[in-house]
C-alpha cells in the first residue's frame, strides 16, 4: 500500500512559472477555481459549498486558507508547500474510499469538522459541516510529529467510538 496514488496530480511549482509570484498565484488560483468554483465536488453524497468571504485580492477565503497559514485572516502568510499542492484537495476528497485515505469527524468551535487524511503524503483536507452542505475549510501538509500523533489519536478515537 506504499507509494503515491496514481490519482494524485503533480505539484504546481513556483519554478515552473519563472519564479514570478504573480504568475504563480494566477496559476494556482486557476486550479482552485476549476476544482471548487467552476465545479462542485461531493463528499459522501453531500455537496461542497465555498467560503467566499472575506474576499482578498478578489479571491475566496477558502483559497487563502488552502495556500497560506496564520491565525488572523489579514496576516496569513503563503506556505509554498500548500501552494504546490493546490491540485490535491479535490482528488483527496473524491477518493475518500481509497484505502490510503482516512477520514473522521472532530468538533472545533462547536462545529463538526471532517478531516480527510492522505497519510502517506502527510496531507490533510478539512471540511466544515454546515448541515445541508460542507465547506472546504483548509488543507495542509503535516510537518510536525506532534501534529501527526494528534491526528492519529483523533482518527483512532473516532472509529473506536463509532456504533
Amino acid at each position: 500500500m506504499s507509494g503515491t496514488p496514481e490519482w494524485l496530480p503533480p505539484l504546481v511549482l513556483l519554478n515552473n512559472h519563472g519564479g514570478d509570484w504573480d504568475a504563480y498565484l494566477a496559476a494556482i488560483y486557476a486550479w482552485f477555481k476549476r476544482d471548487f468554483v467552476d465545479n462542485k465536488p461531493v463528499f459522501q453524497g453531500r455537496r461542497l459549498g465555498l467560503k467566499r468571504h472575506p474576499l482578498y485580492n478578489g479571491k475566496e477565503a477558502t483559497f487563502w486558507h488552502m495556500i497560506s497559514e496564520g491565525q488572523e485572516e489579514e496576516d496569513r502568510i503563503p506556505d509554498f508547500r500548500r501552494c504546490e499542492r493546490i491540485r490535491w484537495p479535490n482528488p483527496v476528497i473524491e477518493h475518500e474510499n481509497d484505502p490510503k485515505v482516512k477520514y473522521w469527524v472532530s468538533v472545533k468551535r462547536k462545529e463538526d469538522r471532517i478531516h480527510i487524511w492522505l497519510e502517506e503524503e502527510d496531507y490533510v483536507v478539512v471540511l466544515a459541516d454546515r448541515g445541508d452542505f460542507l465547506l472546504p475549510w483548509t488543507a495542509f501538509l503535516i510537518t510536525r510529529q506532534h501534529t501527526r500523533q494528534k491526528l492519529r489519536k483523533e482518527y483512532e478515537a473516532y472509529w473506536k467510538n463509532r456504533p
